[in-house]
């Protein structure tokens, strides 16, 4: 025979043990992904800042093509300004610095992107800017002004 008690049912719950125990696993899996996503992030920010600056590269080149010289017009090139923020909204395009050539000498320009201020991009110490000349050449700088083309322009 069962013996019933009298009084208050058993109430089925979760200990304070079992409780912890879950936050300790939740931090943890939180402290991993947190990370590895942000990092995720800026990388795809930089790819948009890339992809920015090669874009205004080609239209450097095609207003060569016409014109016999670069630009550092943006109204000439298909922008509406220089130092606005790009794609969504995480670098900017500094005006281009552009040489003239000689005789003796092609035509050159420079371009720069860089983040924007208190966007969080800004906090990349591996990447802070991206370069692009005339030659082709790809140039990253990471936040102590050290090359970091390797990692940058991957």
């Amino acid at each position: 025979m069962q013996r019933r008690t009298a009084g208050k049912p058993r109430l089925r719950g979760f200990t304070l043990v079992e409780l912890m125990i879950t936050i300790v696993v939740v931090s943890i899996l939180a402290s991993i992904a947190v990370p590895a996503y942000t990092r995720q992030i800026r990388k795809s920010r930089r790819t948009e800042a890339r992809t920015a600056l090669l874009e205004l590269a080609s239209r450097e080149e095609r207003y060569l093509a016409v014109n016999n010289a670069y630009s550092n017009d943006p109204t000439a090139l298909g922008y509406s300004a220089f130092g606005v923020a790009v794609g969504s909204g995480y670098y900017t395009l500094s005006p281009p610095t552009v040489g003239a050539g000689s005789a003796t000498s092609a035509p050159t320009f420079s371009l720069t992107a860089s983040p924007v201020a208190g966007k969080g991009q800004d906090l990349d110490t591996d990447c802070k800017s991206f370069t692009v000349d005339s030659t082709g050449k790809q140039t990253s700088l990471n936040s102590s002004s050290s090359d970091s083309t390797s990692i940058c322009w991957q």
